[in-house]
């Protein structure tokens, strides 16, 4: 097995925990990735597909999570992070959670029209919507069918509060919308930070911004009153855990107001995935750092169990935390928590009160 340039798992393999048939690299697959003249790889091609979707709000009662209502535009990923936890997400659709889910794309064209529907709705009641809880917002193919923005404009004009997480430099294209909000305390975007070493990212994230782009990113909103979290997750042993504070400090630099963290995260379908990942990229490392993984989830690959999911248990999760709130500490920042603003909001349709 080995890496397959520009994209973050290396084969379509994975189990899925919704007793979908077990996708194999058939001969049709290997024909799109291979050259019958030379036998020699070809680039994945990333498609996508537009679907009808009903609805577009959606709401969740988990305990671990700063939301209870989100809209996810995109399905799949073409950053192609390979410890995503959103992976799993394409087996429902009877596809890899593998290069399936970093290639074979899904959007929401009517997502904004939906959501000027909902939000008019007698009786609905305004909560913080949050957008990049599953897939990122601001994945390159946004720059064309820029459903995130058109989302956004909708939530200006009525003024609703939102919260955005991405880990890409597109996110200043909406400045003109962001600062506006961000006046009236109603947006936050956290930003996520991975490596400072643009070779590790490379491998973590093929298809992300380079860290610099999302260091002046935070900078960009922050010079316009956008606050900004720095999210310096996933944070994986033996390989970017020796930048905690490095990170912060490049954060803290830019302007984030508050960093926050979580330790890697690997569900069912994920692990095997990044196993094979770490054979590929750090092969001398593999058993050392799926041992470390294991210890702060309680001997699995993975602690799927509300309260300590988001932090993991044992010395070395304490450790991590350690390090994480001296450098937070050292530099006198928040921890993540911002509040945004519920009472300036204005039905659709009802937007002459502006005036």
């Amino acid at each position: 097995m080995s890496a397959i340039k520009g994209r973050g798992a290396p084969s379509n393999a994975g189990s899925s925990r919704f007793a979908l048939p077990a996708r194999q690299d058939d001969g049709d697959w290997l024909d799109r990735l291979c050259n019958d003249a030379e036998d020699a790889p070809l680039p994945l091609r990333t498609t996508v597909t537009e679907e009808q979707a009903r609805t577009i709000i959606t709401r969740n009662t988990s305990p671990d999570v700063g939301f209870d209502q989100s809209i996810n535009a995109y399905r799949g990923c073409e950053h192609g992070c390979i410890y995503c936890f959103a992976r799993p997400s394409h087996a429902r659709l009877d596809l890899s959670p593998g290069l399936d889910f970093e290639s074979r794309l899904f959007v929401k064209p009517d997502a904004a029209a939906l959501l000027r529907k909902e939000l008019g709705r007698r009786g609905y009641e305004v909560r913080p919507i949050a957008m990049g809880t599953n897939t990122d917002p601001y994945q390159p193919i946004e720059g064309h069918y820029r459903v995130t923005r058109a989302c956004i404009e909708v939530l200006a004009q009525c003024r609703h509060p939102l919260m955005i997480t991405t880990k890409s430099d597109r996110v200043t294209r909406d400045l003109d919308l962001l600062a506006p909000m961000a006046a009236n305390g109603l947006v936050a975007v956290a930003l996520s930070l991975t490596s400072l070493d643009a070779a590790l990212s490379r491998k973590l994230e093929p298809r992300a911004p380079h860290p610099r782009k999302r260091l002046a990113a935070i900078r960009a909103l922050s010079e316009v009153g956008v606050p900004v979290n720095a999210c310096v997750s996933p944070i994986i042993p033996a390989i970017n855990d020796a930048e905690i504070e490095a990170l912060v400090e490049a954060a803290v630099t830019a302007g984030a107001r508050s960093v926050s963290n979580i330790p890697v995260r690997l569900p069912f379908e994920v692990a095997p995935l990044f196993r094979d990942w770490l054979n590929v990229h750090f092969p001398d490392r593999a058993g050392k750092v799926m041992h470390l993984i294991q210890s702060i989830r309680g001997g699995r690959d993975n602690d799927p169990d509300f309260g300590s999911r988001m932090r993991g248990s044992g010395p070395y999760a304490d450790l991590i935390r350690m390090r994480f709130d001296k450098a937070r500490h050292r530099h006198r920042l928040a921890d993540g928590r911002i509040t945004l603003r519920r009472d300036l909001f204005i039905p659709p349709g009802d937007q002459l009160r502006l005036f």
